[in-house]
């Protein structure tokens, strides 16, 4: 396997997650506004409807290594913003503590993945088209 094939297996296998988070929140649009109502988000069906657009849309422009390290950047941010906003270990009780905890670091796990993508974009022999 190539460098340019290692590459773009890494960027679908990163994008992979939030694609299919972004599908499935559209598929239950109304129940994922309720959800974001119940974490105290303003406007949920607004949010709803960006946070699927950035899951969906981030995720292709990472596949397609389309301005890349802007978008993979954009995407390590809205990475951590999840984890804290979504994933917040320490206020809950314990039987959700584990749970919790192991997203909030995947979370941390996949933004460090995009960091890493970030380093890549720079160079523009580095995307797909290389």
């Amino acid at each position: 396997m190539t460098s340019k094939h290692l590459k773009l297996t890494a960027r679908i296998l990163i994008a992979l997650i939030f694609f299919v988070a972004g599908v499935r929140k559209w598929l239950a649009f109304a129940a994922t506004s309720a959800y974001f109502s119940r974490l105290g988000l303003p406007a949920p069906e607004v949010v709803t409807a960006l946070v699927i657009l950035i899951e969906v849309g981030g995720s292709i422009a990472v596949v397609l290594g389309w301005r890349l390290r802007e978008v993979a950047v954009g995407m390590g941010v809205f990475t951590m913003a999840t984890a804290f906003v979504g994933h917040p270990f320490w206020s809950v009780e314990s039987e959700q503590f584990a749970g919790q905890l192991n997203n909030f670091m995947k979370n941390v796990a996949i933004t460090g993945a995009f960091l890493l993508l970030a380093l890549q974009g720079q160079d523009p022999k580095n995307t797909q088209q290389s």
